[in-house]
């Protein structure tokens, strides 16, 4: 179901904790979502010229170091360049041979410079963007003289200042949430429940609340008619991020049991005996274990041909009768009016199938204390602290988190960048994003496509037929650079958060809007231009039914593109971002779509045999690699790993023909780098970080990327530029004399 995969740069945060499986559609519904911090370095903005100075005045001895002459003309000594050169120099580990282990060499004194810090299972380049983008957006969000002219901005400033009214909230205690739960029709573990509500209960938890117990459902392009949305039901979420969690309990024994005192305390804040709570908690575990068991793992949901299934609401009936689907659907989707004939699109019948079996045989009581324990799960961290307090203890067993004491002005900003993202989007856009950016971004696309395509001919287990068809769908790839332009028009925007007020109830009123949206869209076609990412968001992603590429305002800036900085950064930074999502159109799951979109057979058969055992390669090498002695998934890691393997070489192509034209770049000063180098350097230091050993290995279960070190080593190991350049000899470590070569 390509919406509902949609493939990113990096691994997005996940949001409540919820994980396989748990995403959400194109711009249907976003979920607050923590992020797992606690205080952060400072955020690195262009320094002002005061530190650029000192910059200078510290750099300067490596100009004239060893007797040598100032730097040759061919130097670069602008004050940009040589604020680059030092945060690339500070970032080096010049002890070690690059051709032994390229990404300590590139991110040794990074790792040693940046401790993990206090609450964070992970930090890297891509968490230092977002917290400068965290702070533009508090800074516009709180200023004293905020006078928009747009209602949806006016309702982000409220819904954030509401946010921050932590006296309000704690007054409140866990009220809003026992309310609604009573409203609901009770919960076995607080107090009385109507024994006869299932199908109520469940129509109003997923259908209002988008809470989603048992399965998935949402609109989205028909995988097989892109011009056209389809009600679908994909693959389910669970709340502990993969399968492997409930599963093999003998390695995760210490994770399911903080999940389940996280269960009992929550459970008991809401009013619960603690006897009984925990009774009844261990009920609700083994239902989501057995619910876990059903699903299908991670690395075998790759072929989207094989998980689509189109049937009838009549046909699901009689499938998995335990739900009225009907009823169901016609709730969740008013006002439309839907009958038996309605399509629906299915990732898997057999385990609807089996759900519904395992409904008809569980007890009402833990139906429906696993149903409402999913509307606790989504909505208690909008209520007091000490709910918050109890996820901490959580995240600390699961990814290792020390202590959490995020500012709440940095949750608010979260919350309302997942609820009001594109009225936030505009005011970060209006504030920071150089229009001339958009400009200089697109004729980059084109070159990196041009040098892609050029590529397309040097294959040679790619048949003629194939290869033109190949080349179409490169040409009709969809760009988006920086925001959509309706963000910017005062009533478009407006139009687009009609209903939502201006922070319990707050939170409840968005859910209610994204299922109504959710809704309207059925009749509709597909927006091509509708985008499922904020403007400030610093990632970037493919989506198969539009084949089209996303690449929002907020990862257009450094490490990854700044006009005054060498094109061999740019071209190694956002240029291999670009490469790598035009690759997903190629890769396992997105060679499956044409270049309309549709998902159907447009592959000869020889050349769909070759590109499989190219790929077997490309498995084989990425499962060799270890992280504190477990092995990266390479089935499940595949498309991302033949995304960043095509997307370094299209962008370096790219940088090539670039060169040809424009004529070699001033170096810049004290690195000793030809700027071929320093591509791919610039390349490997924007995956430099750091992680807690429990995100490493919940990275390893969860994550279709490969580990950052891999992302880089993997890559590098398979460039013949890159061995040239370096003049790493075979059989070193980084050029081992086999390459895996994809396109």
């Amino acid at each position: 179901m390509a919406d509902y995969k949609r493939a990113t740069f990096q691994d997005e945060e996940v949001p409540d904790v919820a994980g396989d499986g748990s995403a959400s559609p194109d711009g249907v519904e976003v979920g607050p979502y923590p992020r797992i911090c606690g205080p952060p370095p400072l955020p690195q903005p262009a320094l002002p010229p005061r530190h650029s100075q000192h910059t200078l005045t510290w750099l300067w001895p490596f100009l004239v170091s060893r007797g040598a002459a100032p730097a040759p003309p061919h130097t670069c000594l602008t004050e940009a360049c040589i604020i680059v050169a030092s945060k690339i120099l500070e970032a080096l580990d010049r002890d070690t041979d690059p051709c032994e282990d390229f990404y300590q060499y590139a991110c040794g004194g990074w790792i040693k410079r940046n401790p993990l810090p206090n609450g964070h299972s992970k930090w890297s380049t891509f968490n230092s963007i977002w917290e400068q983008n965290l702070a533009v957006m508090k800074h516009l969000l709180e200023n004293a003289t905020f006078n928009s002219s747009s209602e949806a901005e006016r309702k982000a400033q409220r819904f954030y200042l509401s946010c921050l009214k932590e006296q309000k909230i704690e007054e409140l205690g866990s009220q809003p949430l026992v309310d609604l739960i009573e409203k609901i029709g009770g919960w076995n573990i607080t107090g009385p429940w109507n024994e006869s509500s299932f199908m109520e209960v469940l129509k109003v938890v997923s259908g209002t609340y988008r809470a989603l117990p048992f399965f998935t459902v949402y609109v989205a392009a028909d995988s097989k008619s892109s011009n056209s949305n389809v009600i679908q039901v994909p693959a389910p979420g669970l709340f502990l991020p993969s399968r492997d969690y409930y599963l093999n309990k003998t390695a995760n024994e210490k994770v399911l049991a903080a999940y389940l005192d996280y269960m009992v305390e929550l459970g008991v804040l809401l009013g619960g005996g603690k006897a009984s709570t925990q009774e009844q908690m261990q009920q609700v575990l083994e239902f989501e274990t057995q619910l876990a068991n059903l699903t299908i793992p991670q690395d075998e949901r790759r072929d989207d041909e094989k998980f689509y299934h189109k049937l009838s609401i009549a046909e699901m009936q009689a499938l998995a009768p335990a739900i009225d689907w009907l009823d169901y659907m016609s709730y969740a989707l008013a006002p439309l009016e839907l009958s038996n004939s309605e399509p629906v699109v299915l990732f898997s019948r057999e385990y609807l199938q089996q759900v519904s079996e395992l409904i008809n045989v569980t007890d009402k009581s833990i139906l429906n204390n696993y149903m409402i324990w999913n509307l606790v799960q989504k909505l208690s961290l909008s209520l007091d602290q000490r709910f918050e307090t109890a996820q901490e203890k959580l995240l600390e067993m699961l990814f290792g988190t020390k202590k959490s004491c995020t500012p709440r002005w940095q949750t608010c900003i979260s919350n309302t960048d997942d609820t009001l993202g594109f009225a936030l989007g505009a005011l970060f856009v209006k504030a920071t994003f150089d229009r001339h950016s958009k400009k200089i971004a697109e004729r980059m696309i084109s070159e990196i496509r041009t040098a892609f395509e050029e590529s397309l001919d040097q294959l040679d287990w790619m048949d003629e037929m194939t290869r033109q068809a190949a080349k179409e769908k490169a040409d009709a790839i969809y760009d988006m650079i920086g925001f959509p332009d309706f963000i910017l028009d005062v009533k478009e925007l407006d139009d687009v958060y009609d209903g939502v007020d201006s922070f319990f109830q707050n939170m409840l009123n968005f859910y209610n809007f994204s299922a109504k949206v959710m809704a309207d869209q059925l009749r509709k076609p597909p927006n091509r231009d509708q985008w499922s990412m904020t403007p400030q968001t610093d990632n970037a992603y493919y989506l198969p039914t539009k084949n089209g590429i996303v690449f929002p305002a907020g990862i257009l800036q450094a490490p990854f593109y700044a006009r005054d900085q060498p094109k061999a950064l740019n071209f190694g930074g956002i240029g291999v971002v670009m490469g790598h999502e035009l690759t997903h159109a190629f890769d396992d799951q997105g060679r499956e779509y044409d270049k309309e979109g549709n998902l159907r057979p447009w592959w000869q058969n020889s050349s769909l045999e070759a590109f499989k055992n190219r790929t077997e390669c490309m498995t084989e090498q990425y499962g060799k690699y270890l992280v504190n002695g477990e092995r990266v998934n390479g089935k499940q890691t595949l498309g991302e790993n033949i995304a960043d393997n095509g997307g370094l070489k299209a962008a370096y192509n790219a940088y090539k023909v670039w060169l040809r034209r424009n004529g070699e770049e001033k170096h810049l000063p004290a690195l000793g780098l030809t700027n071929h180098q320093l591509f791919f350097v610039g390349f490997a230091q924007v995956w430099c970080s750091a992680h807690t050993p429990e995100s490493s290995h919940e990275g390893l279960v969860t994550d279709p990327h490969s580990p950052d070190k891999f992302r880089v080593i993997g890559t590098l190991s398979n460039s013949q530029d890159f061995v040239e350049h370096f003049q790493c000899p075979v059989g070193s470590p980084i050029n081992p004399g086999k390459h895996c070569e994809v396109w």
